[in-house]
């Protein structure tokens, strides 16, 4: 099928696909950066570089939040735009 012939579920499908995928790096990047900074907190004050990490961190956050929101409304668009079931 071509890109031009996929039906408005299939592109949310899609859309639905990639989001997922950017939720799950950015859960592990908000992992990874919160381990370093539990180990490295004290050093980051001291160079004063913590508020600006904190800040990140916070950002990366937000992000995967939002991704979630967007993950939910495109759920709920696709089950709209599924077909009927076919009677028997």
């Amino acid at each position: 099928m071509s890109e031009d012939a996929k039906t408005p579920l299939e592109h949310v499908n899609d859309v639905l696909a990639q989001l997922k995928e950017m939720r799950h790096y950015a859960k592990n990047n908000v992992e990874s950066l919160t381990a370093q900074w539990l180990l490295f907190d004290g050093e980051l004050k001291k160079l004063k570089r913590g508020d600006s990490i904190e800040t990140l961190m916070t950002r990366q956050s937000e992000l995967h939040d939002a991704l979630n929101e967007e993950i939910t409304a495109l759920e709920e668009l696709a089950a709209t735009l599924q077909p009927p079931p076919e009677e028997a």
